[in-house]
């Protein structure tokens, strides 16, 4: 959770046993609605490209929204009406999931009546400075302020976009949303969203969707040609898997300009080949590095770094400005922990400064087929996946209350994944938060120590 007035520090969490001041009570009031586009739409199947159907999860997150001059009266009626309006453009948001023939995710438009996204209104039963410490991701308390669709068995059962709108008693609101990944990545929901509070100011669209996905089809015959270890199963010999039956522990530790610096001029220091190094660099290898040790992986044991990188601008054409879906591939670094641990920091660098030099027109093309032939997902065994969300503009959404106070995601995917938030001052700061068992937390805190 991005909190503007955030401290530098370690901040801490634990799921499943989180604590408030008073506990968060959420009424939903009277049924889910189903909003549908303003105008009419096209009707038929809308493609998801081949670098959709690896990410078919649902990401929750928040925004809270406060205006000392305008209460939240008119918060559901704005929202609705807005969304409304935006759909025209956003169409396929409106629509369902279902299996085309190639056992492919696709979405169904039938623009008959019985499709939409889904809007919830809410009420809570206190102030939104109540809910108790909202600075980063908590399924128990946030979770309260998205809605689940009851009793779905699967994710062709979930909409690609549920909004749940919850009012506060300060006059404040929250706008929490469940959107499936396979129908955009960060950048692209972030351009819808912004494109929602446009619409609700008055506004024509910043950006226009680009809706053709056609673009990113496999080539045919589908040409794979780099190995694609993103997708390697790895042993796990050292037993981490088993400490994960430990009690977690999540921690959001915030990573100031100096730590980053710092950082940065370690990884420099030690290497000997190492020309230049960028903060997401230094950062990743370092967390990575940690993790392992932490973990205490037995030097033997591979370990995978996963990471996605925008290739947009990668892509011979670059791909159209405002691409709604995933312009984003996974790329990856492997090596042994006694490899990454054993070695300065410069190593872990420039595995990773290897992996984001792999991602070329090429590589991802041969991503794209490989999934054409594979129907393969990415394994998570022996794997740190780090998402980074520090270059998004969370912090930017107006719905006509001004900038969100704090926004961000209600939890963490998975135990293999960490996350980069950008943080306070200029937002020149990163949060990492992550899950480890309680043993490895403390490791990984104590080498936080070193820096």
């Amino acid at each position: 959770m991005v909190n503007e007035n955030g401290e530098n520090g370690v901040t801490k969490y634990s799921n499943g046993h989180h604590t408030t001041s008073s506990e968060l009570k959420v009424k939903r009031v009277g049924e889910p609605t189903l909003i549908e586009p303003a105008e009419e739409t096209p009707k038929g199947l809308y493609l998801l490209s081949n670098l959709d159907q690896n990410i078919a999860v649902i990401v929750r997150t928040i925004y809270c929204f406060k205006s000392e001059e305008k209460g939240n009266e008119l918060a559901w009626d704005v929202l609705k009406e807005a969304l409304s309006k935006v759909l025209v453009h956003y169409y396929p948001l409106a629509g369902r999931l279902t299996i085309s023939p190639q056992g492919k995710l696709i979405v169904e438009c039938t623009n008959d009546g019985t499709q939409g996204a889904v809007f919830v209104e809410a009420e809570a039963d206190c102030r939104m400075d109540e809910m108790g410490d909202s600075t980063k991701p908590d399924p128990i308390t946030l979770g309260k302020l998205v809605y689940d669709i009851p009793a779905a068995k699967n994710i062709l059962e979930i909409p690609p976009l549920v909004a749940q709108v919850t009012k506060f008693k300060c006059g404040g609101f929250a706008l929490g949303l469940c959107m499936n990944h396979c129908m955009f990545d960060g950048i692209a929901a972030m351009e819808f969203v912004n494109s929602w509070g446009e619409t609700a100011r008055g506004l024509s669209l910043n950006i226009s969707p680009f809706l053709d996905r056609t673009i990113l089809n496999s080539r045919d015959p589908p040409k794979v040609e780099f190995k694609h270890q993103e997708f390697e199963e790895i042993d796990d010999i050292s037993g981490s898997s088993d400490l994960y039956n430990e009690e977690m522990q999540y921690r959001s530790f915030c990573f100031d300009p100096n730590h980053l610096d710092n950082l940065k001029s370690k990884a420099m220091e030690d290497g000997t080949t190492l020309k230049k190094c960028t903060t997401f660099e230094a950062l990743s290898a370092f967390v990575w590095r940690a993790r392992s040790k932490a973990l205490e992986m037995k030097p033997d044991q591979k370990t995978k770094l996963l990471f996605a990188v925008d290739g947009r601008s990668k892509f011979n054409p670059p791909l159209p400005k405002g691409y709604f879906g995933n312009g984003i591939v996974l790329t990856n670094a492997i090596c042994t922990a006694g490899e990454l641990v054993n070695n300065h920091l410069s190593y872990g660098v420039e595995q990773v400064q290897k992996a984001i030099k792999m991602v070329t027109d090429d590589y991802m093309r041969s991503a794209i087929d490989y999934f054409e032939t594979t129907r393969a997902r990415p394994s998570l065994s022996s794997t740190l996946l780090i998402t980074t969300w520090s270059r998004l503009s969370f912090h930017t959404t107006d719905f006509g209350w001004g900038e969100p106070v704090l926004s961000g995601p209600v939890a963490l995917p998975e135990k293999e994944v960490i996350l980069f938030l950008s943080h306070g001052n200029q937002r020149k700061s990163i949060n990492v938060l992550l899950g480890l068992p309680a043993s490895a937390m403390k490791s990984f805190e104590h080498q936080l120590q070193q820096i």
